[in-house]
């Protein structure tokens, strides 16, 4: 049955899911309608067992659903899915569907808070190690070490092409970027691709989100795993070359940041650093990379300035008051204090 409203009868027949289509017309991306349907699904399945549905509950029916979430998940992700039942009542009471938003009460009242900066899981060094040596698979294991040693986020490493990596001792003659084209041993990681738009002749999935575009030296563990990759890679279908491609069902096509999420969180499931609903606090994703990069890289070296600008964090003229030879002083800080992981 079609979720769509029409003008003689503005409620959907479902919806939900006409919310949902909705959001994915704005433009969020699959990973983020996925946990709309989720939570709101099994909001639904619990007023269908009180004999209720989502248009006519009210602000009563919305506080015992979020009572009942307390103990099963943490104060943070109560807050959360409160947000996301907020945000469907507002959307459809803007579109004309529903009269009211019981859920604005319900935000008022409730103690909880999301957690925009969670306490996250404590993985050492040792137990990282352990994890990435049972990550064999070629691609899997570039990609998890890639996070590892640039702290990029995933949209950035989808963007990435072959263009951007110019390995110390190249394997073949690759085209490569005229600004790492003298640094060998470099990622070039930019400030430009934007979703939805063409780059590099390719319209883009994802977003880099980096204040300017960054160097980062590649070590010799993740020109290894790299060239590993690079030996079984299949041929890209793209022409603008990417650096990962798939090796599943889309053979040869970009990576997306879901795909890279899937390969991630499918790892740390097998090893407990995942499970289904879980928050940012226990779950292993690749945002946790940047977490772990950034925790460890930190600490080893005291120097804030080189770390932010290993994130993207820092711009431009920020950069300019550092030192004349930031692009040396940033190699030789990361030589000297980055982590093993093989």
């Amino acid at each position: 049955m079609s979720p769509d409203a029409t003008a003689d009868d503005p409620m959907p027949a479902d919806p939900i899911a006409y919310f949902l289509e909705d959001i994915e017309y704005q433009g969020k991306s699959p990973r983020t309608r996925e946990a709309y349907e989720r939570v709101l699904r099994e909001y639904e399945a619990y007023l269908d067992s009180r004999d209720l549905d989502v248009a006519s509950a009210n602000h009563r029916d919305c506080m015992a659903y979020v009572h009942q979430l307390r103990g099963a998940v943490g104060p943070s992700t109560v807050a959360t899915y409160a947000s996301y039942l907020h945000r469907f009542y507002d959307y459809m009471m803007r579109v004309g569907s529903f009269d009211d938003n019981p859920m604005t009460l319900v935000l008022e009242e409730i103690d909880e808070t999301i957690n925009t900066d969670p306490a996250r899981r404590d993985i050492s060094l040792p137990e990282m190690r352990s994890f990435v040596r049972d990550v064999t698979h070629p691609l899997h294991r570039a990609v998890t070490v890639t996070f590892l040693k640039t702290g990029i986020r995933a949209g950035e490493l989808s963007n990435l092409d072959r263009r951007d990596l110019h390995l110390a001792d190249p394997m073949e003659d690759a085209e490569r970027r005229a600004a790492i084209d003298r640094r060998p041993g470099s990622l070039y990681v930019d400030d430009e691709p934007a979703r939805g738009e063409r780059y590099n002749g390719e319209t883009r999935a994802a977003s880099n989100k980096r204040m300017r575009a960054t160097t980062i030296p590649v070590d010799s563990e993740l020109d290894r795993v790299l060239r590993e990759w690079l030996a079984v890679r299949p041929d890209p279908i793209s022409s603008a070359d990417p650096l990962f491609v798939s090796t599943s069902d889309d053979w040869g096509s970009r990576l997306t940041p879901d795909m890279i999420h899937h390969i991630v969180t499918g790892h740390a499931r097998r090893n407990g650093w995942y499970e289904t609903g879980g928050g940012p606090e226990t779950n292993v994703t690749p945002h946790y990379f940047r977490h772990f990069f950034t925790t460890h890289l930190r600490d080893r070296t005291g120097d804030r300035g080189v770390v932010k600008y290993l994130r993207g964090d820092v711009a431009q003229d920020v950069i300019d008051t550092y030192t004349h030879d930031w692009g040396g002083r940033v190699r030789s800080v990361y030589e000297d204090h980055v982590y093993s992981v093989l």
